[in-house]
């Protein structure tokens, strides 16, 4: 796993994050074993920044990876997905996708399940 947590913390240097100020990088594990990475983009009407998970998970769709195994999370402060995040990672992945999270200036990394992060996730069945 310290493929994707370096791939997320590299990702943090291109993250555009002017008005808060919290940099965040991402990296998607696919099932197959490919890396995608994304970082914030804060823009100054904040409901339309776009979180870094969303970017690596958009470049992982969009060359057909639809299955998740792991995702990494790099911040300054080591801050774990926002609801909106572990939502849209439960679309792509089982309740047991693992998370792992850190912060820039430190080793340590904490492991999660996205179940544990997420409890009674909603899925639609359909009607």
């Amino acid at each position: 796993m310290r493929k994707i947590v370096k791939a997320s913390r590299s990702a943090v240097s291109s993250a555009y994050a002017p008005y808060s100020g919290l940099k965040i990088g991402a990296a998607v594990l696919a099932s197959d074993g490919e890396i995608y990475t994304g970082c914030n983009i804060e823009v100054s009407g904040l409901s339309n920044s776009i979180h870094a998970e969303e970017t690596a998970l958009t470049k992982a769709i969009k060359d057909g990876k639809s299955e998740l195994e792991a995702v990494s999370v790099s911040s300054e402060t080591g801050v774990t997905p926002c609801g909106m995040c572990r939502q849209t990672l439960t679309e792509f992945s089982q309740e047991n996708l693992l998370v792992l999270v850190h912060s820039t200036d430190s080793d340590k990394v904490r492991e999660y399940r996205l179940s544990d992060l997420y409890p009674d996730q909603f899925l639609y069945t359909g009607t």
